[in-house]
């Protein structure tokens, strides 16, 4: 090849991408329906990758869920509080609703359980046992509740 043929080359190369990092970057720059850029989202979504969403959620306190649970020598008290987290587009009363469900359902899933045993066992765990515990009891009863996961957010052993 002789010299103007490979000067050439390199100068449509050098064009072809100059013009594609123009084309990124009005794409990436350009308005959404919503004024806003429409940012990184937007070359994922181009390039086939997935897009990172937030979601919004509300939390609904059960308070209070007290136990006496026997030890070694004497009885123990677990007191429990809970929370049901789930998405912001669930009605809240409908979490309210289910409060006395998810009280008795912990109630009864933890009763038979000795002192010894649930103080050694990881929050993480328990807080897994709850929620399938909970979950089982709305599904056995055919009770109609949102989504939903169980958090414990304070928990007292004396």
């Amino acid at each position: 090849m002789t010299t103007p043929r490979v000067l050439l080359i390199a100068i449509v190369l050098n064009l072809l991408i100059v013009a594609g990092g123009v084309a990124a970057t009005y794409l990436l720059l350009k308005p959404n329906d919503e004024g806003q850029p429409a940012g990184p989202g937007l070359l994922a979504g181009l390039l086939g990758g997935k897009v990172d969403q937030t979601t919004e959620y509300q939390f609904v306190p059960v308070n209070k869920v007290i136990l006496s649970l026997p030890g070694q020598n004497r009885e123990h008290y677990f007191v429990l509080d809970l929370v049901l987290q789930a998405a912001a587009t669930v009605e809240s009363k409908k979490l309210e609703q289910i409060d006395p469900m998810v009280r008795n359902s912990v109630v009864a899933h933890l009763s038979g359980r000795s002192f010894e045993e649930l103080r050694g066992m990881p929050i993480a765990q328990l807080q897994e046992e709850l929620e399938k515990a909970v979950r089982g009891d709305i599904t056995s009863r055919n009770i109609a509740a949102p989504e939903f996961q169980v958090l414990i957010s304070k928990l007292v052993v004396q």
